[in-house]
């Protein structure tokens, strides 16, 4: 008997319901070449869920994605929703939802693959070659911490309260060092350690937590510098680890070393095997209903999904391979279209890439 998981599926705002459909047709056609169902359930966040339900994060969207194994989200926010007030912004939302279910592993690779060298803005000499992880805590620091509002004498002040703790470093650092043995065995740990005091906690704790791992070579560097780094030689990194608005910023810089943020994938992990899976990218309202969305990123969070929650490997490796495929035939959507490429729609591609993973489980 097959097995059977459920996924909960936020298609959110913007182009996200768009992407997400694509990445739910490979979901299906994966059902067809392994033994496994998948059950979708889908619910509401972010911007689409303040205009129906009054609220970024509805609670009916907490019950169902509790119950399931794995959450795949497309993108929220927009335009029509900045100027509310914070506690009805779609990105509230985000933020609720990563903290209910416990998701403070961020993963977010990016990559370079040969034949889309042309399509980044810096030389092929700097990025060729770039295959490196950030692993962002997602759960505390600067996010989280209390904010306040208020007047003073000089006018008006404006507050946030950075806080970790000691186990919420330990246990991002820990994940950061496993998958650091998985890839290179090369991890390093960005901070403000001269200037911030939770960042000298940080250090603290990673130094403590290196001697379990003597394989893998740790460095420090601090953030400023590795933002420096990144784009004057990227390939000195393979997996980094950060507190939260650090790796935000890194992780962003980093996916714009591949040329086009709606490449790259993500999971959020928490304790186990439960993750949010969802691409870099955002919202796009501008191209929202165009049929020429990007659904590459979605498609390839999908693909972490099978190997992070499913551990369905084949089906992983067979999703990258045919990603990897479409892109060198050169098949492209509009944001990644060079002069001699062949532009197709979001749909379109998604039919490319279903079409050589089949091929990929006929050739196993």
């Amino acid at each position: 008997m097959s097995q059977t998981f459920t996924i909960t599926v936020l298609p959110g705002d913007g182009i996200g319901p768009e992407v997400t459909e694509q990445a739910v047709r490979v979901l299906k056609e994966v059902e067809a070449l392994e033994d496994v169902a998948f059950q979708f359930e889908y619910a509401r966040l972010g911007g689409c869920a303040i205009d129906e339900d009054g609220t970024p994060l509805p609670e009916d969207t907490l019950v169902k994605a509790r119950r399931s194994d794995a959450v795949l989200l497309g993108a929220v926010g927009g335009p029509k929703w900045d100027n509310n007030p914070a506690h009805l912004r779609p990105e509230t939302g985000l933020l609720g939802i990563r903290k209910e279910l416990g998701l403070y592993a961020n993963l977010r690779p990016a990559f370079m693959l040969d034949c889309m060298v042309g399509v980044s803005s810096l030389k092929e000499e700097v990025v060729k070659g770039v295959d490196l992880m950030v692993i962002r805590e997602l759960t505390g620091g600067l996010y989280f911490g209390e904010k306040k509002r208020y007047e003073d004498a000089q006018g008006e002040v404006a507050s946030d309260e950075m806080i970790y703790h000691e186990y919420e470093i330990e246990r991002i650092v820990r994940r950061a060092f496993e998958v650091a043995r998985l890839r290179s065995k090369q991890l390093t740990s960005v901070d403000k350690a001269n200037v911030l005091e939770s960042s000298r906690l940080w250090r603290k704790v990673v130094e403590r937590i290196a001697p379990e791992y003597p394989d893998v070579e740790l460095r420090h560097q601090l953030v400023d510098s590795c933002a420096m780094e990144l784009i004057r030689y990227p390939k000195q990194f393979d997996t980094v680890v950060t507190e939260n608005m650090f790796g935000d910023i890194l992780s962003d810089e980093a996916s714009m070393l591949t040329g086009s943020i709606g490449m790259l994938p993500s999971a959020s992990l928490a304790d186990g095997n439960f993750g949010l899976y969802e691409p870099v990218h955002g919202s796009a309202p501008d191209i929202a209903g165009k049929g020429v969305a990007n659904p590459t990123a979605t498609i390839l969070s999908a693909a972490m999904m099978l190997r992070y929650t499913f551990g369905l490997e084949k089906a992983a490796d067979a999703i990258e391979t045919a990603v990897h495929q479409v892109l060198n035939s050169g098949v492209r959507t509009g944001d990644i279209a060079e002069n001699k490429a062949e532009a197709v729609g979001t749909v379109e591609m998604a039919d490319r890439i279903i079409a050589a993973m089949k091929e990929e489980y006929v050739k196993a």
